[in-house]
């Protein structure tokens, strides 16, 4: 018989789903809302509506002027997979204050400040990502970071 995941394995299948998506060619992320066990919303990394994603439009710009991870963030074309998140729900009208984001990676001190404005209590990822700036902001907050176990290996149906 099969085991039914935990919760937090459970929800970050769907955040590695969301992951997918991503259009990013550095590093692909994506992001689940959750509150009361339930999906509030998704996101992944890419550009914004309207606009080419780096490959339709001449590379990734960072990439090409050998910007560091986690830097010049404002040289991107795309908004984090965090950020996209948080902005379906408020573009839907869906409250996410006291949620948990589960995330592929751990967020970036841009996207920890966001996840703190927006009320999202917790925050469980997989991958990490070294910021500083970003773990002593969320223990200020009282932020709770935590990090997944490596999520189990997609064994299909028999």
């Amino acid at each position: 018989m099969n085991q039914r995941p935990d919760w937090d394995t459970y929800f970050m299948q769907f955040a590695a789903l969301a992951e997918t998506r991503s259009t990013c060619s550095r590093r692909r992320v994506g992001a689940v809302v959750v509150k009361e066990r339930m999906i509030l919303a998704t996101g992944y990394n890419g550009a914004p509506k309207g606009v080419r994603h780096c490959a339709e439009a001449g590379g990734c710009m960072r990439q090409q002027l050998g910007v560091p991870s986690g830097q010049r963030h404002e040289l991107c074309r795309g908004l984090h997979a965090e950020q996209n998140a948080i902005i379906q729900a408020a573009y839907h009208g869906v409250s996410i204050q006291g949620s948990i984001m589960y995330c592929t990676n751990r967020p970036c001190v841009i996207c920890v400040k966001m996840i703190i404005n927006a009320g999202i209590q917790r925050v469980v990822y997989l991958g990490e990502y070294n910021d500083a700036l970003a773990t002593a902001i969320a223990e200020e907050s009282k932020l709770e970071l935590v990090q997944a176990r490596p999520l189990p290996e997609s064994r299909g149906n028999p």
